[in-house]
């Protein structure tokens, strides 16, 4: 799923002449009153309560929670009537507050002067916001499934701290060796494959910043049996970190620095 957020005057406008363009489902997320009845919020659109909570089907959820929810179902997920500072990439309208500039997807003056063909193409390069139950679906999927006794994932998240002196761990910033690194994955994925008993193997590493606490990269198998699953979980992790070509900034309370260079 392809999140991105459309702010300033004539959002609606501009979402009405793009989501059609869409390839696949959308999911609007927007701002509101969280006291809006149940009834009246449709399927398809979750609202922004004044508290900061979400409200959809009678249910609060941060903005983390509802992307997590909904990423296995939708292809692209668009916030109308955010705040500017709501960390999605984003096509901004007019001459209000941006975002910070990495975020910034498109700018136009208005909504009616804005090239959709522009807007398009500028999603195509958005990381998609794949999440563990992403992947676990995608294997629950395959057509070799009926033979699977056994589904096993890892989840790595960024660690604050090694022990309790340590300085605290804000954030990690990963970037990747651009086209290398995806392609190792897949090659990766492809020779898990044909080990006897294992049936799918899917492998995500999120790039860019991420907080302490949040995850980083998944790894999900699919096997006949749980020997099988467990096994080739622990070797998909540990060749992605040997193989692929990503590297890592730590931002630390005291400092910032590059990994590979200590």
């Amino acid at each position: 799923m392809r999140v991105f957020g459309i702010l300033g005057p004539g959002a609606d406008d501009l979402a009405a002449r793009l989501l059609p363009r869409l390839d696949g489902s959308v999911v609007r997320v927007e701002a509101g009153d969280a006291s809006t009845p149940a009834d009246d919020v449709t399927s398809d659109t979750y609202r922004l309560g004044a508290d900061g909570s979400w409200d959809a089907r009678g249910t609060d959820r941060s903005l983390d929670t509802l992307l997590d929810d909904v990423a296995p179902r939708y292809a692209y997920a668009v916030c109308l009537g955010l705040d500017a500072a709501t960390d999605v990439p984003s096509v901004v309208l007019g001459d209000g507050d941006d975002p910070d500039g990495e975020n910034v997807l498109y700018a136009a003056p208005d909504a009616e002067t804005a090239d959709v063909d522009a807007v398009l193409d500028a999603l195509d390069g958005v990381e998609p916001y794949v999440t563990l139950g992403t992947l676990v679906d995608r294997v629950k999927s395959s057509p070799r499934a009926e033979r699977a006794g056994a589904i096993a994932t890892f989840t790595g998240r960024v660690r604050a701290k090694d022990g309790d002196d340590d300085p605290r761990t804000t954030a990690l910033e990963f970037e990747k060796y651009e086209g290398v690194a995806d392609e190792r994955m897949a090659t990766i994925c492809r020779e898990l494959e044909e080990r006897e008993g294992v049936l799918d193997v899917e492998m995500h590493h999120r790039t860019g910043r991420i907080h302490d606490g949040e995850d980083i990269v998944f790894v999900v198998v699919l096997a006949g049996h749980r020997e099988e699953a467990f096994r080739t979980v622990e070797d998909g992790i540990n060749r992605l970190k040997d193989k692929v070509p990503l590297f890592k900034k730590e931002v630390t309370v005291d400092d910032t620095f590059w990994r590979h260079t200590r």
